[in-house]
């Protein structure tokens, strides 16, 4: 079991304040997505989770399998080891890497290690196009493949809350819709807990039971995914659609 509580959330980098006063939760087993534009705070949410960006208040609640633990403050390394997998914006592999080499990468956390052959083998279940190009470097592959790689590699951590920043970014609409459902399925699969960014709203609300949109580095508005789809203001205002 793993859940998310977010309170009251103030961050930024050096005097640049990013977010204000954020309060969100990601209760177990559900998909929550983060929309907004550009800009407007996703991404920073999402690192100051992982520790890639400390906040100045507030507090970040993760507890998984009855234990809780204030996440502010930590070492990115040490939040990984507790259970959360991230696939950054960017994907951010090492291109002069194999794919193979990325995923073994991918199993820093010490309860990972064990399951190392196990967890190889459901990536390659999963994605059977990095087992065909697994001595391949990952530099030379497609955009698409990359974000397979990337979403192969956060699995080999074992996770149990699954961290996810634009997958869409620099994506065909085809592989789009091939990458967002292939989450819905890796979620079910291994049994996660999800929080996503992502500015696709039209993709995102697919798999979410619920969604906050961000604006200007504070929740705007928040609901469940068919409400959001449903309110025309939320489309045209907040997300440009």
């Amino acid at each position: 079991m793993s859940s998310l509580r977010i309170s009251n959330l103030v961050a930024g980098y050096g005097a640049v304040q990013v977010l204000h006063d954020i309060s969100l939760e990601v209760n177990d087993g559900e998909t929550v997505v983060l929309l907004g534009t550009n800009g407007n705070g996703k991404s920073t949410l999402i690192r100051s989770v992982v520790g890639l960006v400390q906040p100045s208040s507030g507090s970040i609640i993760l507890e998984i399998d009855g234990q809780k633990r204030d996440l502010r403050g930590l070492k990115p390394q040490d939040i990984v080891g507790m259970g959360i997998g991230i696939v950054p914006e960017g994907r951010e592999l090492f291109p002069k890497l194999t794919v193979e080499e990325n995923l073994l990468l991918g199993a820093y956390r010490r309860a990972a290690r064990p399951e190392i052959p196990r967890n190889l083998a459901s990536c390659y279940e999963a994605f059977p196009r990095l087992k065909e190009r697994r001595k391949q470097l990952a530099g030379s592959m497609s955009g698409g493949e990359q974000q397979m790689l990337a979403l192969g590699r956060s699995l080999m951590s074992a996770p149990k809350f699954l961290l996810i920043d634009e997958p869409s970014v620099g994506l065909a609409p085809i592989i789009v819709n091939r990458m967002i459902e292939k989450i819905r399925e890796l979620k079910q699969q291994f049994g996660l807990t999800v929080l996503m960014a992502e500015q696709n709203f039209t993709q995102a609300v697919k798999i979410a039971d619920r969604g906050y949109v961000i604006v200007h580095g504070q929740i705007a508005h928040a609901g469940t995914a068919a409400e959001l789809n449903d309110n025309d203001l939320i489309r045209r205002f907040y997300l440009g659609l």
